[in-house]
């Protein structure tokens, strides 16, 4: 019973439900409707049949008089059918036809009418029958009456009447099965669905919706959801590896900032001594910030926290700025730093995008110089079908194909440059960023050294492309 009473409270069984009434209203109408046509083509049969023969009834009297329209009259009356006559003075006296009894009145009236009577060879009280008569006043006060038996049009109705009735009966009955067996299987795709929404409530960040594969409406819903659903699992386990890796990585320099403090407690002597070391544990802290940093800007960036205070930007001015800024450190390093930078605007937060070239910049004067290398670093920013595209290249050791999904990942760094400073979260917040900003973040061996690639949608203003300006 609740089985049934949840199958009758689905949105699926009350659409077909309406559609089904609409049905068959629609069908009531149709079959109505031909009932009615059929029976009016029926009785204008019998009106044309009537008044042709009041016209050749008239036409006998008018030549013999009522002794001639009295003999035609019984002659047509002994014939088979349902064709009824009666002849009758003013005052009601019958002197001819098949009619053995009307009702008071009837001869009266004039014009066309439906009424009641029995026939005259009827030897026993029957229930009477209907008529559709004419009634027509004949010169000499004589009444005529000529009409035909309604039996035939009452039974046409009767049985149109009951196929009526039953042809909506049966499109009822069977739409209402219908309708059971859809919506059946349809809270029983939704039930599935249940279960494994249920299971992953649970924790089973793995488990998706089940896709039957019919694409239909469900299907569509199903397949968004599970994309949605791979997503929240990938960053529950970005958030179980964040958390993993910043106990992890952040312990060092923790203890290593406790380390100085006891050793400046156990060991300084003197004011410099004590500067020395606060010196230090400065440095430590400003480390910790810059990752606490990193870790909110890539939290944000994969939020789209900022998406909402994005604005159009030249991404050559910024690449142009931000080359003169890091010169004299790539001078300082013993390396070169060429910029070329196009005009090129883009909509995205300025913030960011600089925070993403800065990191790209300070990673390769930091990795791309190896002894005997060119030690040049190349920053460009350009238009390319459509996008905006920002590379960072320099001559350092690279690194190997195997290793570009993983450098993007938070915290990793390669075994090579684990003895330089760092955080490993640069090209994670890059790569965050370019997500953002709905592009892309490529890494490729430049031969040698390493070569960024960031590929970001390029905004074009709306009133100058309308005047043919990009």
């Amino acid at each position: 019973m609740n089985r049934l009473r949840t199958l009758l409270s689905t949105t699926a069984f009350k659409i077909i439900a309406a559609y089904l009434f609409i049905f068959v209203l629609f069908a009531g109408v149709v079959i109505g409707s031909l009932g009615f046509a059929t029976q009016r083509l029926f009785t204008d049969q019998i009106t044309e049949t009537v008044e042709a023969e009041v016209r050749g009834l008239a036409e006998q009297y008018a030549i013999g008089g009522i002794r001639r329209l009295v003999n035609v009259i019984d002659e047509r009356a002994r014939r088979p059918g349902a064709s009824l006559y009666m002849v009758a003075t003013f005052s009601g006296e019958v002197v001819g036809g098949n009619i053995g009894d009307l009702p008071p009145g009837t001869l009266g009236l004039q014009g066309w009418i439906e009424t009641d009577y029995r026939r005259a060879d009827e030897t026993s009280p029957t229930k009477p029958h209907r008529a559709l008569a004419q009634v027509y006043g004949l010169p000499g006060g004589f009444r005529l009456l000529v009409g035909r038996d309604l039996e035939e049009r009452d039974r046409m109705r009767e049985i149109f009447g009951r196929g009526f009735r039953l042809s909506l009966l049966f499109a009822l009955v069977l739409g209402l099965i219908g309708a059971y067996f859809v919506t059946r299987r349809v809270l029983k795709r939704i039930d599935a669905m249940t279960e494994s929404s249920q299971r992953i409530m649970a924790g089973d960040l793995s488990g998706r919706l089940p896709v039957a594969g019919t694409r239909d409406e469900l299907d569509r819903l199903a397949g968004s959801l599970n994309v949605m659903l791979a997503r929240i699992e990938t960053l529950m386990t970005g958030m179980k590896e964040v958390s993993d890796n910043i106990a992890h990585d952040l312990k060092t320099p923790l203890t290593r900032l406790r380390n100085r403090a006891e050793e400046a407690l156990r060991t300084a002597s003197g004011d410099d001594a004590f500067k020395a070391a606060l010196g230090g544990i400065i440095d430590e802290s400003d480390g910790l910030i810059r990752t606490f940093n990193a870790l909110l800007m890539i939290a944000r960036a994969e939020a789209g926290n900022q998406r909402e205070g994005m604005a159009p930007l030249d991404l050559g001015e910024v690449v142009s700025g931000l080359g003169e800024l890091y010169e004299p450190s790539a001078e300082e390093a013993g390396m070169s730093l060429s910029v070329s930078a196009e005009p090129v605007r883009i909509l995205g937060s300025r913030e960011l995008i600089g925070q993403v070239v800065s990191n790209l910049v300070d990673n390769a004067i930091k990795y791309g110089r190896t002894e005997g290398s060119d030690a040049r670093i190349e920053l460009s920013a350009r238009a390319e079908d459509g996008f905006a595209i920002l590379t960072v290249a320099d001559r350092g050791p690279g690194i190997a194909e195997a290793d570009h999904a993983r450098v993007l990942e938070r915290f990793v760094r390669l075994e090579t440059s684990r003895s330089r400073p760092g955080s490993g979260l640069g090209l994670s917040l890059a790569a965050a960023v370019a997500r953002l900003h709905g592009g892309s973040l490529t890494l490729a061996d430049n031969g040698p050294g390493l070569k960024v690639v960031l590929r970001l949608p390029r905004w074009v203003d709306e009133a100058s492309h309308a005047h043919g300006k990009v």
